[in-house]
C-alpha cells in the first residue's frame, strides 16, 4: 500500500518498522494463524502468544540494546511480503483511538515518510487510503491502538 509512497529499497535497508524495544511492545502486529505458521516454517524457534483472535510473537530474544526483532524479518526483508498484517502493510500510517474518535496518525520512526511535506503524506490517504483504513478498523477493531501525543494526527474519521 505504501509503496508508491516510500521507496522499496530504502525500507529493505532501513528495516526500523520490524524492530521493537519494550515500550514498543504494545503496537507488535496481530498475525493470523497462518502468517504465524509460515513464520516458525522459517524460524523455528519464534513463539506466540495468543491475542485478539489472532498470535503477538513473544519477543524473549533481544540484542544488546534491549531490541527484538519481529520474527518474520529476514535479511532481505518480511518474509509474508503482500501478506503481511494490515498495520504492517500501512506503516508508518497508524490507526489510533483519541476520544472515541479513530484517527490516522504519522509514525516518526521513519525518517523517509516523516521528512515528506504534510500535504503530501494526507493528500495520500485522501487519495483512498484513509477509506480503507477506517473500513479496516471498523472490522477488525484490535488494529486500533491507543492514541499516543508522540504522533501527530493526519486525518479524524467523520
Amino acid at each position: 500500500m505504501i509503496k508508491k509512497l516510500l521507496n522499496p529499497q530504502t525500507c529493505e535497508k532501513c528495516k526500523l518498522c520490524c524492530v521493537f524495544d519494550i515500550y514498543d511492545i504494545w503496537n507488535t502486529p496481530i498475525f493470523s494463524e497462518n502468517m504465524k505458521n509460515k513464520i516458525i516454517s522459517f524460524s523455528p524457534q519464534s513463539k506466540f502468544i495468543r491475542k485478539d483472535g489472532g498470535y503477538i510473537f513473544k519477543a524473549e530474544n533481544t540484542d544488546s540494546y534491549g531490541n527484538f526483532k519481529c520474527p518474520a524479518l529476514s535479511e532481505k526483508g518480511c518474509i509474508l511480503g503482500d501478506d503481511k498484517p494490515f498495520i504492517c502493510r500501512i506503516f508508518p500510517y497508524m490507526i489510533m483511538e483519541l476520544n472515541g474518535m479513530k484517527v490516522i496518525t504519522a509514525a516518526s520512526v521513519c525518517s523517509e515518510f516523516y521528512n515528506r511535506p504534510l500535504s503530501q503524506l494526507v493528500d495520500f490517504l485522501k487519495d483512498g487510503l484513509a477509506d480503507e483504513i477506517f473500513s479496516h478498523a471498523d472490522a477488525y477493531p484490535e488494529i486500533i491502538r491507543p492514541y499516543n501525543e508522540n504522533y501527530p494526527i493526519l486525518l479524524i474519521h467523520n
